[in-house]
């Protein structure tokens, strides 16, 4: 199946749940008034999903390799703030498996991904324009 647009991207429609259930968690009474992790959680997530679009949409297979490299570490960046938010009590242990096993699976597909598109590039199938 050949992917048209940004919203076909199984790694974009993951980061955007991902992105729902998180702010379901942020918008909770504790963590909604802890505003710098509050909302450094809400950026990574909205950098997630961002960078694969803007990846997507430079229609350049190097320059898609590299935003999706940047979103995968957004994925890090993302699964170290629910430990925070874990230890400091703003969510419970199942909340955080939840959100850090989904961000997992997504960190995951975007590898898969990125190992896809290096493979196209050295079959000499890749789009650069």
């Amino acid at each position: 199946m050949k992917i048209k647009k940004f919203e076909d991207l199984p790694v974009w429609r993951l980061s955007l749940k991902i992105t729902r259930d998180v702010y379901d968690l942020t918008s909770k009474k504790t963590f909604a008034r802890d505003f710098g992790l509050r909302d450094q959680l809400r950026r990574a997530m909205i950098s997630i999903s961002s960078n694969i679009v803007e990846g997507f949409e430079k229609e350049n297979n190097n320059e898609f390799i590299r935003y999706l490299k940047i979103a995968k570490g957004s994925t890090g960046e993302a699964r170290n703030q629910i430990y925070i938010a874990l230890a400091v009590g703003h969510i419970s242990q199942s909340e955080f498996n939840s959100v850090n096993n989904d961000l997992l699976s997504l960190r995951d597909q975007i590898s898969r991904f990125i190992s896809y598109l290096v493979t196209q590039r050295k079959k000499g199938n890749f789009k650069n324009k």
